[in-house]
């Protein structure tokens, strides 16, 4: 992998586009279109989500240990939901 910094890009449609064995980390997303997009082996540790649509979004197969939603661990929110359905914790 070629060792490149500072791709600053506005404005611009790039539908279809493929990222494999990249390394964004750092990055900064803000006004973006990621509709019907597909991420897999990806590492969001640590990222933050604000003002985001998530309607509509799966889940699966993902490490949620630490991850909060509005303050709230997510697997705190499992476990609450598996127990009003009475089935096991996750």
């Amino acid at each position: 992998m070629a060792d490149t910094t500072g791709l600053d890009i506005a404005g611009a449609r790039h539908t279809g586009s493929r990222f494999v064995d990249t390394d964004l980390a750092d990055s900064s997303f803000s006004d973006v279109n990621l509709r019907a997009a597909r991420f897999d082996n990806v590492a969001f540790t640590g990222a933050r989500f604000s003002n985001v649509c998530l309607g509509g979004v799966s889940i699966v197969d993902a490490n949620l240990d630490g991850a909060r939603i509005d303050g709230i661990l997510v697997t705190d929110l499992l476990r609450a939901y598996a127990a009003a359905q009475g089935s096991a914790a996750p």
